[in-house]
C-alpha cells in the first residue's frame, strides 16, 4: 500500500509516532513530507501552500491513503491539490487547540482552533492520542460554534465524533525496561532502584518536560519547596529542552536545589535519557497542559512510580494511587498534596515494596493491530 505521510509541524512527540509509524508496518510505500516544529503560527497556516507550491510533484503521486497530523491545514491542501480530493485520509490528532492554556502573553486568535476543526471535517476519519484529547476537541467546537452569530449548519461536532476514536501513541521496544541499556556507560551519577533500596540511598526524583509554563514550573518550584521541609532524603534530575525565553522558575529551582541536582537540562542523546529514567524511583509531572504524557509512559515503562496531578489524560491512564488533587491556581496547596503521595510513595519504595503500573498496553506489540485495522478500514 502506498501511503503518504504528512507532518506538518514535526515537534519531538510528531517524529517519535512517525517514525515509529514507518518502522513497525514496514510492508507499506510510505512517503514522507515534514516541517520542522517551529514558527508555529505560520507553520499551522501555511503548511498546505508550502507542499501545495513546493511538493507538486510528489503530492502528485497516487497514494492509496494519507496520513497526516491535526497541524495539516487540511482543508486547503485537498483544494490546492486535486488529486487529494478522491484520496482517503486519516488525521491524528497529537494535541488539539483548543485545550491549550493560556500563559497570558500570546496574541489570542481564534483560527487556530478554527484550522483544527476544518482539519477534523475535512479528514475521512480521526484518531486521538487520548480521550482527554478527543473530548476537549469536540467540547471546544461546539463552544465555538454555539458563538458564532448565523448559518453554522447542525451536526458539525457530532460528525467528528462519529468518525474519531481514540489510538496512543505506541512505545518503542527500547522504552521498556528489558530493553533498558547499561547506564554505566552514560554519564549519569545514579544508581538503579533496587540497588538504591539495598544500599539505603537518597529517593531518585525525575521531571520531564519542555522547559515551558504549560508544564508547570511555578509548580514544581512550590512541591520542592514544600519538600524540603519533610523528612525525606532524595535527589534530583531535571530533564527537558530549555529555550532562549523559559520560564525564570527554572533559574531558580537551579540555584536554590543544587545541593539536589544531579542533572538539570537536556540528555546528550536518546540512550542517556533513558538511562536516567532506568534510574529513577519516582517520576514526577507538574503539567498543566497534557494530551498523552509520552515522557511519563515511558519512565512508568523503566519502572518508576508515577506522582501525576489528578487532570488532563492522567486520569484515564492511572489509577488514583498515582495521583495528586488537581488544586486549581492554589499553587501551595497542590504542592502540599504532590508532596504527601511522594512521602507516601517514598516509604514504599524504601519498604521494597513499590511496584509501577503496567504500561503494556502502550506498546506497539498491543498497539500495532488497532493501526493496522483502521488502515485497512479507509482503503477497502
Amino acid at each position: 500500500m502506498r501511503i503518504l505521510l504528512l507532518s506538518a509541524y514535526d515537534a519531538d512527540s510528531h517524529i517519535y509516532w512517525r517514525e515509529g509509524l514507518v518502522r513497525h508496518l514496514p510492508e507499506h510505500d510510505w512517503t514522507v513530507l515534514k516541517l520542522p516544529g517551529r514558527y508555529f503560527s505560520w507553520r499551522m497556516r501555511g503548511n498546505s501552500l508550502s507542499w501545495a507550491f513546493g511538493e507538486a510533484e510528489t503530492l502528485a503521486k497516487p497514494y492509496d491513503l494519507v496520513i497526516a497530523t491535526s497541524m495539516t491545514d487540511l482543508s486547503a491542501l485537498r483544494g490546492f491539490v486535486p488529486s487529494l480530493a478522491n484520496t482517503p485520509i486519516l488525521v491524528y490528532f497529537h494535541e488539539n487547540q483548543f485545550a491549550y492554556p493560556s500563559s497570558g502573553k500570546e496574541f489570542k486568535s481564534v483560527e487556530p482552533c478554527v484550522l483544527n476543526l476544518y482539519t477534523a471535517l475535512a479528514a475521512d476519519y480521526c484518531l486521538f492520542n487520548s480521550e482527554y484529547n478527543r473530548r476537549t476537541l469536540l467540547e471546544g467546537a461546539d463552544a465555538l460554534l454555539t458563538k458564532l452569530p448565523d448559518h453554522v449548519p447542525p451536526g458539525i461536532v457530532q460528525r467528528i465524533a462519529d468518525r474519531s476514536a481514540v489510538l496512543s501513541v505506541p512505545l518503542n521496544q527500547d522504552s521498556f525496561l528489558e530493553a533498558n541499556p547499561d547506564s554505566s556507560n552514560f554519564h549519569i551519577t545514579w544508581n538503579h532502584r533496587w540497588e538504591s533500596v539495598t544500599r539505603g540511598q537518597p529517593i531518585n526524583i525525575t521531571w520531564a518536560a519542555r522547559w515551558e509554563y504549560d508544564k508547570g514550573p511555578d509548580r514544581l518550584l512550590a512541591i520542592l519547596r514544600t519538600l524540603e521541609g519533610r523528612d525525606i532524603d532524595y535527589r534530583l534530575c531535571i530533564l527537558g529542552q530549555s529555550f532562549k525565553n523559559s520560564p525564570k522558575q527554572f533559574k531558580t529551582i537551579r540555584e536554590e536545589f543544587a545541593h539536589r541536582i544531579d542533572h538539570m537540562g537536556f540528555a546528550e542523546s536518546r540512550e542517556e535519557y533513558i538511562a536516567w529514567l532506568s534510574a529513577s524511583d519516582i517520576f514526577l509531572s507538574t503539567s498543566i497542559h497534557e494530551f498523552q504524557g509520552l515522557s511519563v509512559i515511558e519512565a512508568v515503562a523503566q519502572g518508576a512510580l508515577p506522582i501525576l496531578p489528578n487532570r488532563m489524560s492522567y486520569t484515564e491512564m492511572f489509577d488514583a494511587e498515582y495521583l495528586y488533587e488537581d488544586c486549581g491556581s492554589d499553587v501551595e496547596n497542590e504542592a502540599v498534596k504532590a508532596v504527601d503521595l511522594i512521602e507516601h510513595q517514598s516509604r514504599q519504595i524504601l519498604a521494597g515494596i513499590a511496584q509501577a503500573p503496567s504500561v503494556e498496553g502502550f506498546s506497539w506489540s498491543i498497539l500495532k493491530p488497532e493501526y493496522e485495522k483502521i488502515i485497512k478500514s479507509l482503503t477497502t
